[in-house]
């Protein structure tokens, strides 16, 4: 139960904290402020989410109709969760390095990112979508690999948010650039 609860806090609340173009219409000048408050809130919210997550491998609900480990021998979960987490944990980094400061707090002063935007809209969202799959296969826990295919759809989600209000910042300089740099792949370049 505190997993749901909190992984749809968590979610709503990121939701809010990509979003400060759309706010400050609303409230002025601290929109920027305020969702750089939501989003801190978000990733407290979160780590306990993920806390809840891998706490399920050892007190999973009674009524779990799954087996309680993965079909297949351990050390192949291990190696397809080094196989996804690195390339991830790598896309995370680069997004974070790159989008500096913006990556924590939303700042208006901020202007569109070069580094590995310029080929992925998305990199840190690309990187931690798979995040949740990695850590089930590494507790080999069937229950939480199904789990953590929701939460591919709730980083889809703030992608798709992101954009709405990204497109409200910068205006014509992000509808171009969302025409020549893929989402979450990169595009081929003609």
């Amino acid at each position: 139960m505190v997993l749901a609860v909190s992984s749809i806090i968590f979610s709503v609340l990121y939701v809010k904290s990509v979003r400060p173009a759309h706010r400050e219409r609303r409230v002025g000048e601290c929109a920027y402020r305020q969702c750089g408050r939501l989003r801190m809130w978000s990733m407290i919210v979160m780590t306990a989410a993920m806390a809840c997550f891998v706490l399920y491998r050892w007190f999973p609900l009674p009524i779990d109709p799954l087996p309680a480990k993965l079909p297949w021998p351990y050390p192949l979960s291990a190696a397809v969760a080094v196989l996804v987490g690195v390339p991830a944990m790598t896309l995370i980094l680069l997004g974070m390095r790159d989008a500096g400061t913006e990556a924590i707090a939303p700042d208006r002063a901020s202007e569109m990112y070069g580094g590995i935007y310029e080929r992925i809209r998305h990199p840190q969202i690309l990187g931690e979508a798979p995040i949740w799959l990695v850590v089930a296969l590494l507790l080999d826990s069937p229950s939480l690999a199904l789990l953590s295919l929701v939460y591919l759809v709730v980083w889809y989600w703030w992608a798709v948010e992101e954009e709405r209000d990204l497109l409200l910042r910068f205006g014509q300089a992000y509808a171009d650039y969302r025409e020549r740099t893929g989402m979450l792949m990169p595009r081929r370049r003609v």
